[in-house]
């Protein structure tokens, strides 16, 4: 056998026992993963938390630096939230990545477990779609340092404490003044965030081509403010104005706490994140079968 991708990293999300230790199916899963793609001719390389935390042994351990200097191919074994924490750190490297997925279907992590030797075998062969994600790059700045820094796949979130009251932003675009906005949070979703937070705040969903974002607020105070969809080459900046206990969350994977005057400010990143999908696959055929929408047709 001669695949396209000679050396395959195996990223995986291991559920955990009541020990603390990892549950016998999530290394189960690993592991015959690990020997399908090893019986298809790859060079199987574990990412050193999935190793360190699974304890399958007898492949190269490697962490995401050495994944993304030395592998073809990212393959990672959980749900959406797996997918985003590696794929933001894999960007850089432009190593693609396909998702399987270890429960219900999910967005961007779209290959059943279930049969997934079927749906891999042409893909490790180079039958497949790419699918290319900007990411955001965030800062929060406090005058005219940067205090915290980080990218995003899906949003970038201003919200409140869970007890406190309303927030109030200032937000600009491109350097204009947008609006002061009560409410209690808002969204700043990519295309790929769209079906997530911002969906379930009442953003729109913004199909992956379109080189835009959406800004969404949270339970306006004002209801005329209302979800609006932005080019993604304009900085959008949102300035503390007023509240207690802020945040600024980054996929809801990183956190900065906020003070009156931070501003945060959201352009897009020089980075993408490099999806394969199985040959066939559409984003439309992704949201029917996640949204359960009334298909009607074939």
């Amino acid at each position: 056998m001669n695949p396209k991708f000679r050396r395959v990293a195996l990223i995986g999300k291991y559920q955990t026992s009541t020990s603390g230790a990892a549950s016998g199916s999530s290394r189960q899963t690993i592991e015959d993963i690990a020997r399908f793609l090893a019986g298809r001719g790859c060079a199987v390389t574990l990412e050193a938390e999935t190793a360190a935390n699974t304890g399958v042994t007898g492949y190269e351990v490697l962490d995401v630096e050495g994944i993304g200097t030395q592998c073809d191919l990212g393959l990672v074994v959980g749900g959406d939230g797996t997918m985003l924490g590696i794929g933001r750190q894999l960007a850089s490297y432009r190593t693609p990545l396909i998702g399987i997925n270890q429960g219900r279907l999910g967005f961007i992590t779209d290959i059943p477990l279930e049969g997934y030797e079927a749906v891999l075998t042409p893909m490790l062969d180079g039958d497949y779609e790419e699918d290319v994600r900007p990411l955001m790059r965030a800062r929060v700045m406090r005058g005219a340092e940067c205090v915290f820094e980080a990218l995003a796949l899906n949003d970038v979130v201003v919200n409140r404490g869970s007890t406190s009251g309303m927030v109030e932003l200032r937000v600009e675009v491109g350097g204009q003044f947008v609006s002061n906005q009560r409410a209690d949070g808002l969204i700043i979703a990519s295309p790929t965030g769209s079906t997530a937070y911002s969906l379930s705040a009442g953003g729109p969903m913004l199909h992956p081509s379109i080189p835009g974002w959406v800004l969404v607020p949270i339970a306006p105070h004002t209801l005329s403010n209302r979800p609006i969809v932005l080019s993604d080459a304009t900085e959008v900046a949102v300035e503390v104005v007023g509240g207690r206990d802020i945040s600024a969350n980054f996929d809801m994977q990183s956190l900065a706490s906020l003070q009156h005057g931070d501003r945060i400010l959201v352009q897009r990143s020089e980075h993408c994140v490099h999806f394969l999908h199985p040959r066939g696959w559409n984003y439309f055929a992704t949201l029917r079968k996640k949204l359960r929408w009334n298909e009607g047709g074939s």
